[in-house]
């Protein structure tokens, strides 16, 4: 089945719009004229490819049709880098992707950064967790994601590269209070816990290390990865942060682990299945640098960081499975 090139990069442009009437603007033509071309591609395919809501959204059906769209511009972008700069407008064209918050407060900036001098592409980084990010790969709405989810989507290709490292940590003056008999299911269960959203995991996956029994601390929320670091050593409450981000504070002794073993979160990039010059060198490029940030992706022994932890709360350590981690990955 065949689409005309202006309409598959018209159907792309309602769903980056969320409108008719966006995309109308976006391509100088007039809300009716979208409208026919979209129709015009539902009866081809003889079902409906966009939900008519606000913002607009795509059908199962659309969803295939929206990724063949990005397929096509992204060929046509990268043809278009090989003969010349920029594509039809001079601009290059932009390249979604999917990354979790802890990755993009720590390592992953600096990645996209060296990628984009290498490539000359732009990007715009979806934040989202693990389960959304995989969904927006299916959707076309995203070529690339960072990932807790190790099983490949339809149609992409899916590399481990590397493991990342939570530690429970609290600042000396929260340890003095709530801790000084150790790090106890009796002293978790009234000292306030941090957790970035309802659908972050991490602090619970470490409580159940501690004990069996259901343990309800108090709970603050706070959405947004630096300042959740911040509060925890500002002694709000105790949480689990990357390696990457609490390492200072520990050497500084601004911040105690409450435990002697990292929760571990495997990480894996996920990409379209499509001979691309940028999308190749940006995966090289977040391989390598992720292999210099957390290590080999094949190592799966924590780390045993700085000494001065408040207590054994277990050291047992449980390595996150592909289908079971939680990352804190909506962090904005």
């Amino acid at each position: 089945m065949e689409f005309p090139m202006e309409h598959l990069a018209t159907f792309a442009a309602v769903i980056d719009e969320g409108s008719f009437e966006g995309a109308a603007r976006r391509l100088h033509v007039t809300p009716s004229a979208i409208s026919q071309r979209v129709r015009a591609m539902e009866e081809r395919v003889g079902t409906v490819l966009v939900q008519r809501s606000r913002p607009v959204a795509v059908t199962e059906a659309g969803a295939i049709v929206l990724r063949a769209a990005r397929q096509v511009a992204r060929v046509a972008a990268d043809m278009a880098i090989e003969l010349g700069p920029g594509d039809a407008d001079g601009s290059p064209a932009l390249v979604p992707i999917v990354v979790n918050a802890d990755s993009l407060a720590t390592w992953f900036t600096p990645a996209l950064a060296r990628a984009a001098r290498e490539t000359g592409a732009t990007f715009e980084v979806l934040r989202a967790d693990e389960t959304i990010s995989t969904e927006r790969l299916r959707s076309g709405s995203a070529m690339a994601a960072l990932t807790a989810t190790a099983e490949a989507v339809p149609g992409c290709t899916s590399t481990r590269v590397g493991v990342d490292r939570y530690w429970a940590v609290a600042s000396p003056g929260f340890v003095a209070q709530h801790f000084s008999d150790g790090v106890t299911a009796r002293a978790l269960a009234t000292a306030p816990m941090l957790e970035f959203d309802r659908h972050d995991a991490f602090q619970r996956r470490f409580l159940r290390r501690v004990s069996r029994a259901r343990i309800e601390p108090p709970r603050h929320y706070v959405p947004s990865s630096a300042e959740f670091a911040n509060a925890i050593e500002l002694g709000m409450g105790w949480g689990m942060l990357p390696a990457l981000q609490c390492a200072q504070g520990l050497a500084e002794e601004t911040l105690i682990r409450l435990g002697e073993q990292p929760i571990l979160m495997p990480l894996y990039w996920q990409r379209w299945k499509l001979s691309s010059p940028v999308l190749d060198t940006l995966s090289r490029v977040i391989t390598e640098e992720a292999a210099l940030a957390l290590g080999r992706s094949d190592d799966s022994a924590g780390s045993p960081g700085p000494a001065g932890s408040a207590g054994a709360a277990g050291t047992a350590g449980r390595s996150s499975t592909a289908g079971s981690a939680s990352s804190r990955s909506s962090r904005p």
